[in-house]
Formats: structure tokens, sequence, C-alpha cells
């Protein structure tokens, strides 16, 4: 049995769709770890001075992205907060020879990401009302997206490890990846897909305070090389229900690709780089 927990405030001004993206986001801890989600418990926090209309559409977006998962509903808990909070308790099962460990990447591995990534910097211009329409609109896709189909792709191959990427941007996830296994990434960032105009918002300079914070926090743990700084700040903008990163043995990557074509997922896959040995840096990026 596996459990876990997440909630946060909202990304997106539309409650439904704020209701799918933070219920999306708490189930993906369960596909991070192999996991089939069974049941859920919503958590939630919303103040008095809001019309309960409101709180209704956050929870029916939460509950038809549960009823999407296979999973069940089965109550939750409130509290009056000063701003509204959402998410989930889930809880599911997953064979305890199968659990995703977020090490034992080997060298040789390939690094394969199942979303495009940048939701934090358009965000950002969301909130700057710079925001193109295709740009928002594939935000919304990529956050609201569950990771269902693609651990349902992976759960046919030798998975090393996995983790989803949250909060820590690509870049810290990836460092947490590959200093548990003690090896180094070497990442191509020209291989990695990015969401609608994001490398364009990110080089007007909206991006988010979590994305330096991130920086000033790994950067002595990563070698960015000529990296562009505005693909860099991309790599360590914080993801909300970001995709999931698998290190698995390169004979498969082929065989993977193909059968993610062939799932129709509604998210971009892309190959982003190679494991090595321990270079004395735990990701490398090059262009």
């Amino acid at each position: 049995m596996i459990q876990t927990v997440d909630f946060f405030t909202p990304v997106v001004d539309d409650p439904y769709t704020f209701g799918q993206i933070a219920a999306a986001n708490s189930l993906s801890d369960a596909y991070a770890m192999g996991g089939v989600p069974k049941i859920a418990l919503n958590i939630v926090g919303f103040p008095n001075c809001l019309d309960p209309s409101i709180l209704g559409d956050i929870l029916a977006g939460g509950a038809d992205k549960v009823k999407e998962a296979g999973a069940v509903l089965v109550g939750g808990h409130s509290v009056q907060d000063d701003e509204p909070k959402y998410g989930l308790c889930v809880s599911g099962f997953v064979h305890p020879d199968k659990i995703y460990k977020n090490y034992g990447c080997r060298p040789g591995d390939t690094l394969i990401l199942t979303k495009q990534i940048g939701s934090g910097v358009v965000n950002t211009a969301i909130k700057a009302e710079m925001v193109s329409e295709q740009a928002e609109k594939e935000a919304i896709r990529v956050m609201s997206s569950l990771n269902k189909k693609a651990k349902e792709v992976m759960e046919h191959y030798p998975i090393h490890a996995c983790t989803d990427v949250t909060g820590f941007g690509l870049l810290g996830h990836a460092i947490e990846m590959a200093e548990a296994s003690k090896v180094t990434f070497n990442i191509q960032v020209n291989k990695i897909a990015y969401i609608e105009d994001a490398v364009s918002y990110a080089q007007m300079g909206l991006v988010p305070g979590g994305a330096y914070n991130n920086r000033s926090y790994f950067r002595k743990k990563v070698e960015t090389g000529d990296v562009d700084v505005c693909l860099v700040d991309l790599l360590y903008d914080p993801q909300t229900s970001g995709g999931l990163l698998f290190s698995v043995d390169s004979q498969y990557v082929d065989s993977i690709m193909d059968d993610f074509e062939k799932k129709g997922m509604d998210t971009k896959v892309s190959v982003i780089g190679t494991v090595e040995e321990d270079c004395g840096s735990y990701v490398k990026l090059r262009s």
C-alpha cells in the first residue's frame, strides 16, 4: 500500500480547472512510485468571503480527475482559511517488487521525460497579462493531465528509477535522482519539450521567484556550460503537476517511444539525455 498527500493554492482563475490541476498533481505521486491510486480524500481550505459555488466547482474538478484515474473519492475535510487551498490524500497499491524508486540510475541509461516543461514561467506570464492563448491552453492541458498513461506504458519495462517533476524544477529533481544514484546526468537541453512560448517568456524575464530559489540551492551541483541563461531558468522553473522522469536501459528506448505514440499521450514525451559514471557534477547540461 502506498499513501501520499499534496495540496496548494490556485494556479489558475477558473475554479473547476484549479480542482483538476490540484487533483492531478496529488495523484501524480502514486504514479511516480509505480502505483495505482484507489481511494482519495479531499483536503480543503476555503475563505468564508467567497461564494460556496466556487468551492463546489473546485471539488467537481477534483472529483472528475479522480474518476478519470479510476479511483474513488470517499470524502475529506475542510477548514476556514484566508485563501483557497485544495488537494488530495491518495491511497493506492503497487507490487513490492515493482516500486519505482527515485534512485538506482545506472551508467548507460537513457532519461525520458513525459511532459513538456515551463508551466511556472507561463503562469507568471498569465499573472502579468502577457500570455498568448495558445500558451495558456497548453499549460493548463499539461498541468491537468494525469501521469496515468505514462505509468501504463512504462510498467511493461524494467525501470531503474523514476520521479515526478514538480516544485524543484527539472534540474532539482534530476539532481536528487543522480546524487542518490551516485551518477551524472548528461542532459541535452535542445531535446527537451517546452510549453508554447515558454522560452520567449523566460527570455523576457518572466521567471517565478521559485526558479531563482532552486538555482541558489542547486547551482553548485550543475555544470551549465554554454547553455543560454533563459533555458537554464526554464530547467529550474518550478513545475505544477509535471511529468515523470524515468531512467531506463537504453535498449528499450525505441520500443518505449513507439508505445507512447500508440498510447495517444496528451503531453509531449522527450528523450532528454543519458546517465554516465560520476563525473564530479550531478548534472551536465549541453546545447
